[in-house]
């Protein structure tokens, strides 16, 4: 077993013998045409990485250039949860990439908000066994966390190997969900890398997560919060939650000194709620079959925090990716998979108890490096919802002694309330997003962009309704 010191030593050797590759972009990764696509003026490349030649492990991702100037634009990679949820089906084709599929599941239509607007996008299906992600050694289905961070920081690496010019363009970590967890982790391991290296430093200048799981003994009450304050509850079954059950240092095991009152009150509130409402976006009518089919990672634990959001793209996405000419076009499923692609692995046995882990230090750790830290929030998300986080971004920017240099208001655009935002010691940013749910450039695809775009070009949100460019 390699320890972390020997493991780290053993990544900057590896680094120092491989060198810069060959300039220019590795056109065996060139996506030409993908089947049904509406033809566009930027370049889209996908294949794979291989993060462990010796155990066969592989990473497969999808690349889309920036629509205008390319070369002068940041780089951002996107991960969606799960945790085991692919960032391809989701991020790439779902919410901010450049196409969503149509009805029919047999082409692709334009994202006129696309995120490549302002940036180049990368997206990662992550760890091996998501999507068209493998690998040879079957063990390595058993992961969580950690292991997931390092070969994402391996995946980094090898890719900047067939994309040398981006190596020192300015790098954005986002994604939702269960990215709570992979996104400040995999910053983690990058910091340290960039304190051991003598060489090649990651340029991170953002992390971004919206609806992001953070913190269980604040997320998971506050599903009950939303449920009582929307009107999806009563007043004695969220009240009885709120008094009976003990949220402190809560697991996925769930609350500790659990009452009897506290456990029928918690089922009394997801039967009230529902089989026929879309927990990820409150006032979404729901997609009928995919009530059967619900994409929901961790139904077993009290609150469902996952990724999967049920709308019937669910369906048009899972066809479209298992047709032939479709996987052929993306250089994936190189190894004849014996399943088909999905939007959330079925052969991931990821730790049942990394969700537990507190992210909060490794934000701070991150907003120590003079990071900035934006976290977002869909205000019709039940799931994680805006309640949980606005309070721990609070608590974070008390951690850090930081006082408000934003007060709590409403941002702007198009002349309408996109939603409301606060900024801590100008580095730490909570925003929402009005209208929009789990998955927010699906949801609000204008305002997501909006919001990115400010991000990106270190700009507050608009505090005033005169118009905002796109």
């Amino acid at each position: 077993m390699v320890g972390m010191g020997q493991w780290w030593g053993l990544v900057l050797v590896g680094l120092a013998v491989m060198g810069v590759g060959v300039g220019g972009y590795p056109e065996e990764d060139l996506v030409r045409e993908l089947p049904g696509q509406p033809r566009v003026g930027f370049r889209q490349y996908a294949g794979y990485v291989d993060v462990d030649a010796a155990a066969g492990r592989s990473l497969f991702y999808y690349f889309a250039q920036a629509a205008a100037d390319p070369h002068s634009k940041p780089l951002t990679l996107w991960l969606n949860g799960g945790p085991g949820c692919s960032s391809i089906g989701g991020g790439a084709f779902t919410e901010l990439g450049p196409f969503y599929p149509k009805g029919d599941g047999r082409g692709l239509r334009m994202n006129k908000k696309s995120w490549n607007k302002a940036s180049n996008l990368l997206f990662v299906e992550s760890p091996a066994g998501v999507g068209w992600s493998y690998s040879n050694t079957t063990s390595d289905y058993n992961c969580g966390d950690e292991s997931a961070a390092k070969d994402m920081y391996v995946f980094l690496l090898r890719w900047y190997e067939k994309f040398p010019e981006l190596k020192s363009r300015a790098l954005f970590l986002t994604g939702e969900s269960y990215a709570g967890h992979y996104i400040p982790q995999l910053a983690d391991v990058l910091l340290t890398h960039n304190e051991k290296s003598t060489g090649f430093k990651f340029n991170i200048k953002g992390v971004a997560i919206g609806n992001p799981l953070l913190k269980l003994d604040r997320d998971v009450p506050a599903t009950y919060e939303y449920f009582w304050s929307h009107g999806m509850i009563s007043d004695e079954i969220g009240l009885t939650i709120m008094n009976q059950c003990d949220f402190e240092d809560y697991t996925f095991n769930g609350p500790h000194n659990v009452t009897k009152s506290c456990n029928d009150a918690i089922a009394d509130a997801n039967q009230v709620v529902g089989d026929y409402i879309n927990n990820y976006d409150v006032i979404l009518d729901v997609c009928y079959p995919s009530i059967v089919e619900q994409e929901l990672r961790l139904r077993k634990y009290a609150t469902k925090i996952s990724v999967g959001v049920d709308v019937c793209m669910t369906y048009e996405r899972h066809f479209y990716f298992n047709l032939p000419e479709v996987q052929h076009a993306l250089h994936a499923n190189r190894t004849n998979l014996p399943y088909s692609w999905s939007m959330c692995s079925d052969v991931l046995n990821y730790s049942a108890t990394d969700g537990n882990i507190n992210i909060l230090p490794l934000l701070k750790r991150i907003v120590q490096h003079h990071i900035p830290v934006w976290v977002f929030s869909g205000d019709q998300d039940s799931v994680v919802p805006l309640l949980g986080s606005r309070t721990l971004v609070r608590e974070l920017a008390h951690d850090l002694k930081f006082g408000v240099t934003v007060p709590y208001g409403a941002w702007f655009h198009k002349g309408q309330v996109g939603g409301w935002v606060t900024e801590y010691g100008n580095i730490l940013t909570f925003a929402t997003v009005r209208g929009a749910a789990h998955m927010i450039p699906y949801a609000q695809p204008d305002r997501a962009l909006r919001l990115f775009r400010s991000f990106v070009n270190g700009q507050r949100l608009p505090n005033t309704t005169y118009p905002s460019i796109d």
